[in-house]
């Protein structure tokens, strides 16, 4: 007999199995000898009051023992031989299409323009030690996509329960840590997440499948106004020269990240029809994690032995805009994630352990596309054509400019003490930081855009009121955070997923304008495999 319960306990009960069974023996009446197994099915923290409650569902086994395993397992089929379809970036909404389209029988061809996730680190790891930035294997290109060195969180707003599901119990089949299936915002951590996308990767590849690094789509090849393939450059370890070449295919899923750049220009100078899309600008915010602890948990002596690093999330509207915290890292650090020359950008990531002495989060401004005719927003002559689909994308990419000038031209970021931006200090020294490339203290209030800045302060604001200690000169506004979403959304057909105009081509995932994280790109990536597999039937 298999019985489920809800429970609400105190957070050192919750880490203690026998006493969960003891909690449930007294609590429902069950008799003790006839537990033979419990397994916590969710687990969230409710930290509203000074006292911390944990709430569990948990199944408890009856006289029988569990017979299957805590995550659903997906079959997948050899694929050798069957139709192929080409996908275009090895990021969660490529990568999820792919094992999806070999579910359906259809073989992937996979080709991604940076390296393997073991590999990539390598290049990652020069961007904070020698400051070079390779713009083709960075934090955000590269097998796993932006979100394998950012964290592994899989948290998700989508209702669709059933998606979000599959794509969790896909990460425990390729070796994530089945506790993302129980806690409320699960997170993988950027520690483990790349044997996960190996494993991944290994499965596409024991199926048929063909995954191709360091090959970068240069065009795509059209008859008429159906796909019939992608030109590609790939590097060349004997010649320092790139070689090129053709793949065939009927369909192609575009799944080329926020940040592929050269992708937007190649689609707009070809007029295949994109546009302009709303974006959130900012600064990475980082905390000591002891200070945060101690507000989101209401003690002084901080997060204790059985509670984790605190989260926290904010938002505020502000004339008109929302501002509010994004990807927060408790226990994290904060990274440089430019992908590209003269570019300063950061992102946020944590450990699984989420152990860093800082807590981070970025911290952000809502801005709409019609915003960019505020001559307030940029220096006269710089401000784009607010009526180019482009237009937020070159938005992106003049404060990320401006960000490295400020950074003396390398991937030193400039930064500045939170309270002293609110009350437009100059910071004359800046707390210890994770930011492992450096910070240099700039006015961010005086060189970002009035519209951004003013917003900020007053979120910063109504944050310190709302949460006492928040607001405070040990944290450390670090900038800037540009790339929380895509600038551009290639157009699609609700129906059928593929462009308006292009017959074959499904653009994918967040770089498209269709998803926000990992498990949305995820979902995404599956969604578009099987329109794929339908219009393949036509």
């Amino acid at each position: 007999m298999i019985q489920e319960y809800q429970i609400r306990i105190l957070p050192e009960q919750a880490a203690n199995e026998t006493f969960i069974a003891r909690f449930l023996i007294t609590d429902k009446g069950i008799n003790p000898k006839d537990i033979t197994h419990i397994r916590v099915l969710k687990r969230s923290i409710d930290a509203r009051q000074r006292t911390i409650y944990v709430n569990l569902n948990v199944r408890v086994y009856l006289n029988e023992k569990p017979e299957d395993e805590e995550f659903i397992r997906t079959e997948y089929q050899n694929v050798e031989g069957r139709t192929e379809a080409i996908v275009v970036g090895a990021g969660p909404g490529g990568l999820f299409a792919a094992l999806r389209l070999i579910e359906l029988g259809i073989r992937p061809i996979v080709v991604e323009r940076g390296k393997d996730v073991h590999t990539r680190r390598k290049d990652i790891a020069k961007i904070s030690r020698e400051h070079m930035v390779n713009p083709e294997s960075n934090y955000s290109f590269g097998e796993g996509g932006a979100g394998a060195f950012s964290d592994g969180k899989l948290y998700t707003r989508s209702k669709k329960r059933g998606n979000v599901d599959k794509i969790l119990n896909v990460f425990c089949q390729h070796g994530a840590s089945t506790s993302i299936l129980i806690d409320a915002h699960p997170h993988i951590g950027t520690d483990k997440l790349p044997r996960v996308i190996e494993a991944m990767r290994n499965t596409i590849i024991r199926c048929g499948g063909e995954v191709h690094f360091q090959t970068k789509m240069t065009d795509i090849l059209m008859d008429g106004e159906k796909v019939k393939g992608i030109r590609y450059e790939c590097a060349d370890e004997s010649s320092s020269l790139p070689v090129t070449g053709e793949m065939n295919a009927r369909a192609i899923i575009l799944a080329t990240g926020h940040s592929a750049r050269d992708v937007y220009r190649w689609l707009h100078t070809h007029h295949i029809d994109i546009e302009a899309k709303d974006l959130a600008v900012g600064v990475r915010l980082e905390h000591p994690a002891e200070l945060i602890d101690k507000i989101q948990y209401h003690n002084k002596n901080g997060k204790g032995k059985y509670l984790p690093t605190a989260e926290y999330s904010f938002v505020s509207q502000v004339d008109g805009r929302g501002v509010y915290s994004f990807c927060m890292c408790p226990g994290g650090i904060v990274v440089p994630a430019a992908s590209g020359p003269e570019q300063m950008v950061v992102n946020g990531m944590s450990p699984s352990l989420r152990n860093s002495p800082w807590s981070n989060s970025g911290m952000v401004v809502e801005l709409h596309v019609e915003d960019l005719s505020n001559p307030s927003l940029l220096d006269k002559g710089t401000i784009p054509d607010v009526h180019s689909p482009l237009a937020m994308m070159e938005f992106q990419e003049h404060l990320e400019r401006i960000a490295w000038i400020q950074g003396n031209r390398r991937q030193t970021a400039p930064a500045q003490r939170m309270a002293d931006f609110v009350n437009r200090h100059l910071s004359y020294d800046l707390p210890t930081t994770s930011y492992a490339a450096g910070l240099i203290s700039t006015p961010m209030h005086f060189w970002m855009p009035s519209f951004i800045t003013s917003r900020l302060k007053q979120g910063f604001l109504n944050f310190g009121k709302s949460s006492h200690g928040f607001l405070t000169n040990e944290a450390t506004m670090i900038g800037v955070e540009t790339r929380t979403s895509s600038p551009v959304r290639i157009l699609r057909n609700r129906e059928t997923f593929q462009h308006i105009r292009v017959q074959g081509l499904f653009p994918c995932g967040e770089g498209a304008g269709y998803a926000g994280g990992i498990v949305s790109a995820g979902i995404d990536g599956e969604r578009c495999a099987e329109m794929l597999a339908e219009y393949l039937q036509q």
